[in-house]
């Protein structure tokens, strides 16, 4: 694991309390709580010093979490928001988080982005309208820029799997590039010299790290990239199938695959079995999936590791809401190579 410093942006501060307030504006806090909830039996003098102090310290009353209420003025509960729960990679960094937020006593919220910028931001809306004390985010959007208000009003972001654009903010890694490096080097080191590139959605910051190593690999071993056997936006089982199925059957047909996410790597065995050429090319997927290793051959993986990023974000989140300040942190974890059988086809049958 390694990890880097960023510059220094606006510092985590805790968010205002209603205690604050009413300290501010020199009255009880039972005053504030008449005001903020329009209640009558308050001095318009004491109703004009809670206004100035909210504004000045941006309180934002919670209205919906007071059930989950500690002593430590928290919510109890934090945001997740994720590429899709259903990905074996999503769900094994969600239980990772969940695992570490049981110890904390705290509640998991959890939703799918798909990689829909509305969706991502309206699932942090969501999150944020019930005080959830910290969020966890995998971005799909282009910008989260608009986070900065919420991250200066004091709520810890740790974003996971991709960096924020516009925001600097803590972050989880894996070392993409060098993981896809990792699957062509060993490809080529079998003996193959016509590599296919089978990518995710080539907008997806992961994607564009994997097919950068992919790319660098080719020039460090002196082989050639061919166009024709790199196929971007994948994002199904079946687009990848059939994107494999035209790949095998034209002439110069590569004689190894390399798959850029796991569902990319499904759809590419669907084709090779289809096809009766499991045994013949071979193949290396990016992210590890359930029964990899029970296939026949046993499917050769890149593995990140979800757990490993989802305690780590998890972790630096519960040491923001414990007060660590400080410049944003990124975190990169290591990929690990899994041979297993199919990255270590020769190509002499092909």
């Amino acid at each position: 694991m390694t990890e880097h410093a960023d510059p220094a942006i606006t510092p985590y501060r805790p968010r205002a309390t209603l205690r604050d307030v009413a300290a501010m504006a020199g009255v009880s806090m039972k005053t504030v709580s008449r005001v903020v909830n329009g209640e009558a039996g308050v001095t318009a003098q004491k109703v004009d010093a809670v206004r100035v102090a909210i504004g000045r310290l941006d309180y934002r009353p919670n209205v919906s979490a007071s059930a989950l209420r500690r002593s430590s003025r928290r919510t109890a509960a934090i945001g997740t928001v994720l590429e899709d729960l259903a990905n074996p990679f999503s769900s094994a960094l969600l239980r990772a988080v969940e695992d570490v937020a049981n110890e904390q006593r705290v509640l998991i919220l959890a939703g799918s982005v798909d990689e829909d910028q509305q969706r991502e931001r309206a699932l942090v809306h969501a999150f944020t309208e019930r005080r959830v004390d910290g969020l966890i985010i995998a971005p799909v959007g282009e910008d989260q820029g608009y986070l900065r208000a919420e991250m200066e009003a004091g709520t810890p972001l740790v974003f996971v799997d991709r960096q924020p654009q516009g925001l600097l903010a803590d972050c989880v890694l894996s070392d993409n590039e060098a993981g896809a490096r990792q699957a062509v080097h060993q490809l080529a080191d079998v003996g193959h010299r016509r590599i296919a590139f089978l990518g995710d959605l080539a907008l997806i910051p992961t994607a564009q790290q994997r097919f950068a190593g992919y790319q660098r690999a080719l020039l460090e071993r002196g082989l050639a990239l061919d166009p024709a056997h790199v196929v971007h936006d994948l994002h199904t089982v079946d687009d990848a199938a059939r994107a494999t199925t035209a790949l095998l059957r034209a002439d110069g047909a590569p004689t190894a695959l390399f798959a850029g996410q796991n569902l990319v790597t499904i759809g590419a065995i669907t084709a090779l079995q289809e096809l009766g050429l499991e045994r013949t090319v071979a193949l290396i997927g990016f992210d590890d999936f359930p029964l990899a290793d029970l296939l026949k051959p046993g499917v050769s993986v890149i593995a990140q590791d979800p757990a490993a990023m989802g305690r780590a974000a998890a972790e630096l989140l519960f040491q923001r809401l414990d007060g660590e300040r400080g410049r944003p942190r990124r975190i990169v974890l290591p990929t690990t190579t899994v041979p297993r059988g199919s990255g270590e086809i020769s190509p002499e049958g092909r």
